[in-house]
């Protein structure tokens, strides 16, 4: 029982959070601003918000993939579809409980093509281990071109002496979990060094396969479609148009850490970006619907397509 209240407040409370960022944002606005900002979105040109989902869906595509170089190094070919909608499936989780959709992608090639969940779901880290890099040299390359503002609007989010206890304590937490793996002869961890071995295995995989250029090659087009897909949405309003690409990159970065941080950036995305183009002299309202716009989008076709891969894998995998 005290496992299900916890599964339901794991859903829960971020969703919650997400609301109250909305709700906080919007007592911002003056009647006049909120106005402005409806007609931002009554006048926005949603050509280019179609052609940005045309993006998305290519990162999708991209990274199932890509998802094969590693899966094929451990020895286990699954098939493309499987791997697209397992893809589908693991974003829509994500929208729920936070980082559930790794578990999920394991879980649904496990079931359908079967590869063991831990070797498939150490591929799936690797992965994030990877694109996790990917977003660190964004960020290094937005702190370049825009180091004073970003700075400033970092430090108040998240002082410097917070990221440094965050990561001192993710630090010894992954040390202590390496030695205790080493070196530990508790029964449990003897038990289960196998299964361990197994994730170790798929998480290193990237990095001894044959395939691994290929596989940052690939992730190089993913995150370049990323940043298209933002890019892509500044014409949608005449306000954030004549963006330069220097505050579209770094405006990229804070909804990508929103996106990372939070349940796919529900409530805290369109605050973030909003509030990082203001530094720009951007309008408040006309970066909030800006903001709205782009995670908006980028949610519905997540919803349409995980939905879809959620009813279409039983179908497409009777035997």
């Amino acid at each position: 029982m005290k496992k299900k209240y916890k599964n339901i407040l794991g859903i829960i409370l971020p969703l919650l959070l997400g609301v109250f960022l909305i709700l906080y944002n919007l007592n911002q606005f003056t009647d006049d601003q909120i106005d402005e900002m409806i007609s931002y979105f009554a006048e926005a040109h949603y050509a280019f918000v179609f052609f940005s989902l045309f993006l998305g869906l290519l990162t999708l595509v991209f990274r199932a993939y890509r998802w094969r170089y590693t899966l094929e190094y451990l020895g286990y070919n699954s098939v493309f579809k499987t791997n697209l909608m397992a893809v589908c499936v693991a974003y829509l989780m994500n929208m729920t409980v936070p980082r559930s959709g790794e578990v999920t992608r394991a879980v649904i090639v496990n079931k359908y093509q079967k590869v063991p969940f831990d070797k498939a779901f150490g591929t799936i880290i690797a992965e994030r281990v990877v694109d996790f890099c990917f977003l660190i040299f964004f960020i290094v390359t937005a702190l370049i071109f825009q180091f004073e503002k970003l700075k400033i609007f970092l430090l108040e989010l998240l002082p410097w002496q917070t990221l440094f206890v965050i990561g001192l304590i993710s630090f010894i937490l992954v040390l202590s979990l390496i030695l205790v793996f080493i070196y530990s002869q508790n029964s449990w961890i003897l038990k289960n060094k196998n299964k361990i071995s197994g994730f170790v295995e798929g998480l290193t995989s990237v990095f001894k396969m044959p395939g691994k250029i290929p596989f940052i090659a690939y992730t190089l087009v993913i995150w370049i479609l990323y940043v298209l897909m933002f890019y892509v949405n500044i014409f949608a309003l005449d306000a954030t148009q004549n963006m330069s690409f220097g505050v579209v990159l770094t405006a990229f970065v804070v909804g990508g850490l929103a996106i990372t941080f939070t349940n796919s950036g529900f409530g805290a995305y369109p605050v973030l970006v909003a509030e990082i183009l203001s530094i720009y002299e951007i309008p408040l309202a006309a970066g909030t619907a800006f903001g709205w716009i782009v995670w908006t989008s980028q949610t519905l076709i997540i919803l349409i397509l995980g939905a879809l891969s959620a009813i279409l894998l039983p179908i497409l995998h009777k035997k």
